[in-house]
């Protein structure tokens, strides 16, 4: 046994593990998480049709996006 082990520290095969020095203290590794937490969702009101959408998005239920019309609703004649 202590043969293998002097050839692996000769051989400079032997991996060390990183270790830290101190111990983070739990102020320091709140501040590290502080980015983790789930954004809230910016949901408005639609001005023309009232309905809940994201902002800089189209509205699906009317086809508009800033005053202009973008989609076309379908219609029996336009399938």
């Amino acid at each position: 046994m202590q043969i293998y082990l002097e050839l692996i520290l000769k051989t400079n095969n032997w991996k060390k593990m990183a270790v830290p020095k101190r111990k983070t203290s739990v102020s320091k590794r709140n501040m590290r998480r502080s980015h983790d937490s789930l954004k809230k969702i910016n949901v408005i009101l639609d001005k023309e049709s009232g309905e809940p959408r994201l902002p800089h998005k189209i509205d699906l239920a009317t086809g508009m996006y800033k005053g202009r019309e973008i989609l076309k609703k379908k219609t029996k004649e336009n399938n």
